[in-house]
């Protein structure tokens, strides 16, 4: 979950089965009480029919809070200056060694690979939006230079920032796809 609407959204999937969420956030629910076999999986089909997913197992669920942490980040402009690995080491109470091999695992991509795609579509929006320069966007991302974000940007897109600009918003992905079947190019 990622907006209000899709926190709207999911409570009233709860709703729908008959629970009631006494606190939602972004990628987190909890219920007054739990639900019954029935119920659980009518909120697994609900919530699959407007795109979540009802995450059960438990690894899933430490990905889900690794990829929340990333993103919560990355929507914040002139965040915390904490190296990812540390910022989701403090955040889930865990080894970033663990984590880390863990997000590998199931995911296909490195943290960093992922944090990186997840910079890149919030460069892309501000882009869009026309509003800053490229500078002010590599600063407020915390990009050590414009010079550094375009590098990186040609990298994973394979267009510099200013052709990106001029072709708009078509070529954005929806956050919650960024790491689903991701090519990192690594020749510029």
């Amino acid at each position: 979950m990622v907006c209000p609407r899709c926190i709207a959204a999911v409570e009233s999937a709860i709703g729908k089965v008959g629970a009631e969420a006494i606190d939602i956030r972004l990628g987190e629910v909890k219920l007054r009480h739990p639900l019954s076999g029935g119920q659980l999986q009518a909120l697994g089909a609900r919530l699959e029919s407007l795109g979540f997913e009802l995450l059960d197992d438990r690894r899933k669920r430490q990905i889900e809070k690794i990829k929340t942490v990333i993103l919560q980040e990355t929507q914040r402009l002139a965040g915390q200056k904490l190296a990812v690995s540390e910022l989701i080491s403090r955040s889930l109470n865990r080894e970033y060694s663990q984590l880390s091999k863990l997000f590998s695992e199931t995911e296909g991509i490195t943290i960093e690979h992922f944090s990186i795609l997840q910079r890149i579509e919030k460069v892309k929006e501000l882009l869009i939006y026309d509003e800053m320069s490229l500078k002010q966007i590599a600063d407020a991302l915390g990009y050590s230079s414009s010079a550094h974000l375009s590098a990186q940007f040609r990298k994973v897109t394979g267009m510099t920032p200013t052709a990106f600009r001029q072709r708009g918003s078509r070529l954005r992905r929806p956050l919650d796809d960024v790491g689903d079947t991701i090519k990192y190019k690594t020749n510029p």
